[in-house]
């Protein structure tokens, strides 16, 4: 099965089902990353099965592995924006009214994958120029070098907004920050908080609230920036009871993992598939990091960007 993925940043997928359980070793990390039908992570690479959680696995989704050769970068692409902005008087940077520490989602416009690493807003220079910190990542993959095009999502007050900017200088001293070009293009994007969209993601759990220890493997049916709803072959805990949740973010072959605390909020037994389980959870407060992963793997889900909307500054 060949699958490419408009609105994602990495080229298509060439996948082979996996017929057999025992094509996916236990307690092992896996050599492929698993995918879904529709070309969607289940498992990023190196994840680690239990007996129960392959069974579970086998059970409740299609799994395929991407046995194309290492996925060559595309073109870079037109950033999505409100198309209902087209035509109109071009946005400035007095338009955003942005605060000096303003939270802002930053990558490359020809990186290696998704992924948009949170930055904070430090100061402006004559010209529109803006200053910022580099990317906060404890691990950064990315980092921005003189001349590169980067696309910045800018959470203001008012509005959220799409812009493109060359960056003119990385700076060491006094201390670490980069040097941004007056935005090329500048797109006011649509308002709205806490969008959801249906997904089919296989989501570790467990009452562990380290993430040590997640011993189940559920559904993730869908999924905003404020929580998700969990299918589980039980019933996981009570109401207002906390329970650890892990699943990928898809950057690539390998993928990035989300994990999070969240809060039982409603039960459901009826579901499609019998016995099973449907948990609303209710993430906790989530790190800077966190929101950036989250916010981008939903308006990449969505393919757009104006779901950015709501990110606390």
């Amino acid at each position: 099965m060949h699958i490419h993925e408009p609105g994602s940043g990495t080229a298509s997928k060439t996948l082979e089902r996996l017929a057999d359980p025992g094509q996916l070793p236990l307690e092992t990390p896996l050599p492929l990353a698993v995918f879904h039908h529709d070309g969607t992570m289940l498992l990023p690479q190196g994840g680690v099965l239990n007996c129960e959680q392959r069974d579970f696995l086998f059970a409740h989704f299609q799994p395929y592995r991407n046995t194309a050769e290492a996925a060559s970068l595309t073109n870079a692409q037109e950033g999505p924006g409100d198309r209902a902005d087209r035509g109109k008087v071009p946005l400035t940077l007095d338009d955003m009214n942005l605060a000096i520490g303003a939270l802002l989602g930053i990558r490359s416009q020809a990186g290696t994958g998704r992924e948009m690493l949170p930055c904070r807003l430090i100061g402006f220079r004559a010209g529109g120029a803006m200053f910022v910190t580099p990317p906060a990542a404890a691990k950064p993959a990315w980092e921005p070098f003189l001349g590169e095009q980067v696309e910045i999502v800018a959470i203001a007050t008012q509005a959220v907004f799409w812009l493109v900017c060359t960056v003119e200088a990385v700076c060491a001293h006094p201390f670490r920050y980069l040097v941004l070009s007056e935005p090329g293009t500048i797109r006011r994007l649509r308002e709205r908080r806490a969008v959801r969209v249906r997904t089919q993601l296989a989501v570790r759990y467990g009452v562990d609230l380290t993430g040590s220890q997640l011993d189940w493997l559920g559904i993730g049916c869908d999924i905003s920036v404020l929580g998700m709803s969990l299918a589980a072959g039980r019933k996981i805990g009570e109401l207002g009871e906390r329970i650890c949740v892990e699943f990928p973010i898809e950057a690539g072959n390998g993928g990035a993992t989300f994990q999070a605390v969240a809060v039982i909020r409603n039960l459901r037994a009826e579901y499609p598939q019998e016995g099973l389980t449907l948990h609303g959870l209710e993430f906790d407060a989530l790190s800077p990091e966190r929101q950036v992963a989250l916010k981008t793997f939903v308006f990449d889900r969505q393919d757009a960007v104006s779901y950015w909307a709501g990110m606390p500054t």
